[in-house]
């Protein structure tokens, strides 16, 4: 009896914790849905106010580098009308959350029309405001060999 008193009260938590993954996976679908459209609203509405974006490639050199993005740029660029969709296709999602935070990665393609531009991985942090999952940082990484591939960091020891 107290089993099921237990495994009982479980179960809206996990209805709970469900539809958390499912809204947070919907606000990521809603950022690239919006760059496929060029509807820089769409992008805006996915994120907090003012988020943290970077990058993190290699110069030339070899060396490891951040660049830092901005909203309002990265608006302006997904508004101005092109010839080919920008069509960034996410292979998988991965999703930890815990309360109004949640972390996730997902390795992706990005294709601009039927040419496939580079591939890479996008490490989102976000954060439920009034109920809604916004992102409140994105950090990406970007690289043209090596796609399809688990990257020495993916590989979960």
């Amino acid at each position: 009896m107290v089993l099921l008193i237990f495994v009982g009260n479980l179960i809206p938590e996990a209805h709970a914790q469900s539809e958390d993954v499912k809204e947070v996976k919907k606000t990521i679908q809603s950022l690239f849905e919006g760059m496929k459209k060029s509807d820089s609203a769409m992008v805006a509405a996915a994120f907090v106010k003012s988020p943290a974006m970077q990058t993190v490639a290699q110069n030339p050199a070899g060396e490891t580098m951040i660049q830092h993005g901005d909203l309002e740029k990265f608006k302006q660029a997904v508004s101005i009308p092109k010839e080919q969709l920008w069509d960034e296709r996410i292979n998988s999602y991965d999703i930890n959350i815990d309360g109004n935070m949640a972390s996730v990665w997902t390795p992706y393609e990005f294709w601009v029309g039927d040419t496939f531009s580079h591939c890479g991985v996008n490490s989102f942090l976000m954060v439920k405001l009034g109920g809604v999952w916004k992102i409140l940082s994105v950090t990406d990484t970007r690289r043209k060999e090596n796609c399809g591939q688990k990257s020495k960091m993916d590989i979960k020891h």
